[in-house]
């Protein structure tokens, strides 16, 4: 079918700042398109919550367009956007997500060894949402087209042998996740100086990382050195890892602020 519908795009993703960013709303775009004259339930790929912001500036912009966020769980960090027409109920059958179970010998694999294994069998990340490490199992959400390539390629995870099979969405569960709180005291709140403060990093380095493009907050790449980051942000660096502000306890008589960092193991 030919969709005769054009939105203007360069309107809708005029507000877009992040340049990265640009091609990603052009394809929400491109999927809002076909449900307002198709009249079809479409889906994009799986986006972080930083994304999914970006993108519900542009579909709330379509009284016509309902949508949901979806992702296995409530809690899941990365979700699909479900856009459908206003008058639609959708159902079960419109979700194109499946989650699956990895068994066998992965007491000690981490997230980034799943995670390697699959970009390595040639899957674009954009099709992978949570991996959720367990104790007995790892569970994956995916969107449905490669869930068939997984259960057949899938055979080793950093040289140990696993098996993969399809569980029901509703038996995934939490991952655990191990993290490690540690108090340090750091000349303010910027972005530079928690970095430093952090990793043990001179300022130097802290703001280098910064403005190469290696640091994001709350899932958004930020280049400010000076960025402000308040209780409850997240912080990942590149070739680091990743903490959470998780409290601010006090400030000394010489103004050096004692934070709680909840740092993700």
């Amino acid at each position: 079918m030919v969709i005769l519908l054009r939105l203007d795009k360069k309107d809708y993703i005029a507000h877009i700042k992040d340049k990265d960013q640009i091609l990603n709303m052009r394809r929400v775009l491109d999927k809002i398109e076909m449900v307002l004259d198709r009249h079809t339930v479409e889906s994009t790929d799986f986006m972080d919550p930083y994304e999914r912001r970006l993108a519900r500036s542009i579909i709330n912009r379509f009284n016509e367009i309902s949508y949901e966020e979806l992702g296995g769980l409530e809690e899941a960090e990365r979700k699909i956007i479900l856009l459908y027409p206003d008058y639609y109920e959708y159902n079960e059958m419109d979700i194109p997500i499946r989650s699956l179970a990895i068994e066998g010998d992965i007491g000690k694999l981490s997230h980034r060894d799943f995670l390697g294994a699959l970009l390595n069998l040639g899957i674009n990340r954009e099709k992978i949402g949570d991996i959720l490490i367990n104790k007995e199992q790892v569970q994956l959400v995916v969107k449905e087209d490669i869930l068939d390539f997984i259960l057949i390629s899938l055979e080793r995870v950093a040289n140990k042998r696993v098996k993969a099979k399809e569980i029901p969405l509703k038996d995934l569960s939490m991952g655990t996740i191990n993290y490690k709180d540690v108090v340090i005291t750091i000349s303010s709140l910027r972005l530079d100086a928690l970095i430093s403060g952090v990793w043990n990093l001179s300022r130097t380095d802290s703001q280098k990382l910064i403005e190469s493009d290696r640091v994001k907050v709350n899932w958004e790449p930020i280049r400010r050195v000076s960025k402000d980051i308040n209780e409850g942000d997240i912080i990942s660096v590149k070739g680091y890892g990743r903490f959470i502000l998780n409290s601010i306890k006090g400030v000394s008589r010489k103004g050096r602020v004692r934070v709680e960092i909840r740092l993700l193991i």
